[in-house]
């Protein structure tokens, strides 16, 4: 990792983005797999994909830690805004399949 200050050229700067961009898809992979798990034991409990009052909280969350690194929350917001529906999307599909398979082995 090389810090911003240390970068001498666009091709420096570029080299670490991708570097940060790459190291949030990891991220976001693991996020991921938390969301399957997630679904499992919504199917299990009985709940829905989409949980507003946890929506809210995750939205506030971002919000905060954006303005703890003194980002604009709102953006952040936004974009988190569209990976909880990413994320509920893909529980609504396993749990779709998990209904299907009971339903197949009734």
């Amino acid at each position: 990792m090389k810090p911003p200050s240390d970068c001498q050229d666009m091709a420096d700067i570029r080299a670490e983005i991708d570097r940060i961009d790459a190291s949030a898809m990891a991220l976001f992979a693991q996020r991921a797999a938390y969301i399957d798990r997630a679904a499992q034991i919504k199917a299990r409990d009985g709940l829905p994909a989409r949980l507003t009052d946890r929506v809210g909280q995750v939205l506030a969350n971002v919000a905060a830690h954006a303005k703890g690194a003194g980002l604009p929350p709102e953006p952040y917001a936004q974009m988190w805004h569209i990976l909880i529906e990413a994320a509920i999307a893909r529980e609504e599909e396993i749990l779709q399949k998990g209904a299907k398979n009971d339903r197949e082995s009734d």
